[in-house]
């Protein structure tokens, strides 16, 4: 445990940053959070690492990383995406609503649970391996679906698939997508999970739906937690960016997924609108549907009765919607709800390994990245993310050895506990 001299100065240094021109220009929620810390009796480890990491685009921790091998943990490469990509590019990434209180609780979430390590357990061999409805996988870190990688990296969806393909790693596309969905599966050799974004124009939907099927996807990811959102950092951020669109973007075209289907509709022209979307999907296609951004016993629940086949606990990572709960809070009473009668994934402020065994532990059958990916992606490439997932499993590999845990049928509730 740190002294309480230790602890103080840390303090010291954090007012002393907050109070400093060097972070002057950084959004209000950075420092916010560097005030909070400052005034914190308990430091959590990993906030010490998103700070580090934000001040090190200006310096104060040393240069930013030239390869992705040289990365220690995903914040490395979180500093070199920054300093990589466009102002505006990386807005995109890092961006939550309002003043980030959902995004930051994703992580604050992860800083209250606590692993209660067992001892004298043989972990020489670590089996990572899960089950995803009769597939198994080496890993249960999940690809999340982001859109328009080709913002972060020129080979964009292609670069994050071979990853994937390289690493055994189940991936999931987005709708809007820069890349079609036959070359995404292609690039990663094998089939991904396809995210929908269904349209107000009911033809449209069809029309993703079957060309997803007729790629290959087995399962279908239907977000819902997107009906509006308010992104002020991204927002800000855009500000600093004084360059024309047209440099970064193409003249206005539809999303490759989108292409041929052209008829009125966007990709931002929402089409669910209620529970009998589920059963109005069931009549066209017979790909496994699993409901992506459900948080509370109650819809967990409906999507068991309507039939889903599977529920991912998100709120989009913070960008979505406003309620300052962390996806950590809410993945207990999903769980609770479901009742072992479908697989339930999360998804939201995973940093770390030991997040990732937080999460299973709490009953996740895997667990979801997406900014780590992006910062992979948007830093190296290809290598950037393959660092990533590196980086990931190995912690992850840790927290299983540490905590006497030799598979993921191993970790239970009981290898964690939650502070106050």
């Amino acid at each position: 445990m740190r002294s309480g001299r230790h602890l103080a100065a840390r303090r010291a240094l954090l007012r002393f940053l907050a109070g400093s021109p060097l972070v002057a220009g950084f959004s209000s929620p950075l420092l916010a959070a560097i005030e909070g810390l400052a005034g914190s009796q308990q430091v959590p480890v990993d906030a010490w690492g998103d700070a580090a990491t934000v001040l090190s685009a200006a310096g104060a921790s040393g240069p930013v990383i030239t390869a992705p091998e040289q990365a220690i943990n995903v914040f490395d490469l979180q500093a070199a995406a920054e300093a990589t990509l466009p102002p505006a590019h990386y807005g995109y990434i890092a961006t939550g609503v309002d003043g980030e209180e959902t995004q930051l609780a994703n992580r604050a979430g992860y800083a209250k649970l606590q692993l209660r390590p067992r001892r004298l357990v043989d972990v020489s061999r670590i089996d990572m391996s899960v089950d995803l409805f009769g597939e198994r996988w080496n890993t249960p870190i999940v690809i999340a679906p982001c859109g328009s990688q080709r913002a972060f990296h020129e080979e964009g969806e292609i670069a994050t698939a071979r990853a994937a393909g390289a690493r055994g790693h189940l991936q999931i596309l987005s709708t809007v997508s820069s890349t079609g969905v036959e070359d995404v599966i292609g690039a990663r050799g094998a089939p991904v999970w396809y995210q929908l974004y269904p349209s107000t124009v009911w033809a449209v939907t069809q029309g993703l739906v079957r060309r997803a099927q007729a790629a290959g996807c087995p399962t279908v990811v239907l977000t819902v937690d997107l009906p509006a959102s308010n992104r002020e950092t991204l927002a800000r951020v855009a500000r600093r960016d004084d360059r024309p669109c047209e440099v970064c973007h193409e003249p206005p075209r539809p999303k490759p997924m989108f292409e041929g289907l052209d008829n009125g509709a966007t990709p931002d022209d929402v089409g669910w609108r209620s529970w009998d979307f589920i059963a109005r999907f069931r009549d066209i296609t017979p790909m496994r549907l699993l409901l992506k951004g459900l948080v509370t016993a109650e819809d967990a629940e409906l999507a068991v009765r309507y039939g889903a086949d599977g529920i991912i606990v998100s709120n989009h990572g913070g960008r979505a919607e406003p309620s300052g709960r962390a996806t950590i809070e809410s993945l207990s009473e999903v769980v609770a709800a479901v009742g072992g009668r479908m697989p339930v994934l999360v998804d939201g402020g995973i940093r770390r390994g030991a997040d990732a065994f937080k999460a299973l532990a709490l009953g996740a059958r895997a667990v979801m990245i997406g900014r780590p990916y992006l910062w992979g992606l948007g830093a190296f490439g290809q290598p950037g993310v393959e660092r990533v997932l590196e980086l990931l499993t190995r912690e992850l590999e840790i927290a299983m050895k540490v905590s006497g845990t030799p598979t993921i049928a191993d970790i239970t509730p009981r290898h964690v506990f939650r502070s106050e």
